[in-house]
């Protein structure tokens, strides 16, 4: 049985006709740059995020690249994030001028460590005053411990800007008040940053991303910006670019919009099924397969509503000999993918950039550990046993 590490087709078949028919009509429209569509899409994800603003860009990594230029960032900024996560976080950073002021990750979550991150903030008081903006990745679909990471900034007096591009949708447990109020991923600090790469939980049939906000200046100068800097009537008060979410793209993600929760719920259904399964053959007591936690799962359960305390954009265990395991499956028709197996302060391009020192251990393990399995919520049990099944023949 061959299972692969995700299928779109099988998201798609329900769908095709709706697609198409609302496709159609875009085409039909001639309003082929921004128009209704967008506008639709973003007032449903402000809607969906809980937050008053979303603003449609041209893809995940432009919307970072939005947000950073409306904060502000250029050279000889530094922006607090972590090396553990895909490149564009980065790319954005050193696209303006500015330096990444990397920090390690939780063991856990694979989240940037709030630990680590006060350690940083108060190393060095005119490093710290270089920093312009604290940049968490919520990875793998579970949000970093923003309780923690919103205090400190607010200590420093610096803005969060949230990548959550693999994370719509997943929820916070944030104590106000003495309450526990759930905040959806991207809403909480001073702007989120989504993708809708084809193979996010909520995927296009291309680019695309969003970028939402709480705050009214801010979303009003990264339309600016989405538009070259035009202020309108050819009135460039700043330099932007081209970085307008296509309308195809917006009718797309709103037909998938209110298939979300289902889907959500489809991935942690499975992953419930990965935990007995992995249980009973043998390999959690062994240790050979450590599974994800997800940490905000009690809290959850003591809260009504369900909230999506793991959207499992990716299910990434670790093993020992991983890259024995890759290779294996992949003889044996399982799909399986490596994410980050080089951190970013490691990247060839970074050489020269003053991170040949960069002491980030639990980055590197979990770069040299880890590995994704298929997750997808329309996998049979049947598929997932052969994913359990083909890691214990391995290990024998």
């Amino acid at each position: 049985m061959q299972v692969p590490l995700l299928d779109l087709k099988a998201q798609l078949a329900p769908l095709r006709e709706e697609i198409l028919r609302e496709v159609t009509e875009v085409i039909d429209s001639t309003t082929y740059i921004m128009g209704p569509k967008v506008a639709e899409l973003e007032q449903n994800i402000a809607t969906y995020c809980r937050v008053p603003y979303a603003l449609g860009v041209s893809s995940g990594t432009d919307a970072l690249l939005v947000a950073l230029m409306a904060m502000g960032v250029g050279p000889g900024d530094l922006v607090l994030t972590t090396s553990y996560t895909f490149f564009a976080t980065v790319g954005s950073i050193l696209r303006l001028g500015a330096r990444p002021l990397f920090v390690d990750i939780d063991p856990v979550t694979y989240n940037i460590d709030p630990d680590k991150m006060a350690a940083a903030l108060a190393e060095d008081p005119a490093r710290t005053a270089r920093i312009k903006v604290i940049l968490p990745v919520h990875l793998y679909g579970q949000c970093a411990d923003m309780g923690r990471i919103l205090p400190l900034a607010e200590r420093y007096g610096i803005p969060v800007l949230e990548d959550a591009a693999q994370a719509i949708g997943a929820d916070y447990p944030m104590v106000e008040n003495g309450k526990t109020v759930w905040r959806k991923a991207g809403a909480m600090g001073a702007a989120g940053c989504f993708s809708f790469f084809p193979s996010k939980n909520l995927g296009g049939i291309g680019d695309g991303g969003m970028i939402v906000s709480r705050e009214e200046a801010l979303c009003e100068k990264m339309r600016i910006i989405r538009v070259h800097g035009d202020a309108g009537r050819y009135e460039h008060h700043v330099i932007g670019g081209n970085f307008r979410l296509d309308p195809l793209q917006a009718t797309v993600l709103n037909v998938k919009l209110p298939h979300l929760p289902a889907w959500h719920q489809g991935r942690r259904a499975n992953a419930a099924v990965y935990q007995r399964l992995f249980g009973e053959a043998g390999l959690l007591a062994s240790g050979k397969v450590r599974l994800p936690e997800a940490v905000y799962r009690e809290a959850a359960a003591e809260t009504s509503g369900n909230p999506e305390y793991h959207i499992y954009n990716q299910f990434v265990i670790r093993v020992d000999d991983r890259d024995g395991v890759i290779r294996f499956l992949q003889q044996e028709g399982v799909g399986a993918a490596i994410y980050y197996p080089v951190p970013l302060h490691r990247q060839q391009c970074m050489a020269g950039l003053g991170y040949e020192d960069v002491c980030l251990p639990e980055t590197e393990k979990a770069a040299a550990e880890t590995l994704a399995l298929p997750i997808y919520p329309e996998l049979t049990e049947e598929m997932l046993a052969r994913v359990v099944d083909r890691i214990a023949a391995y290990f024998g």
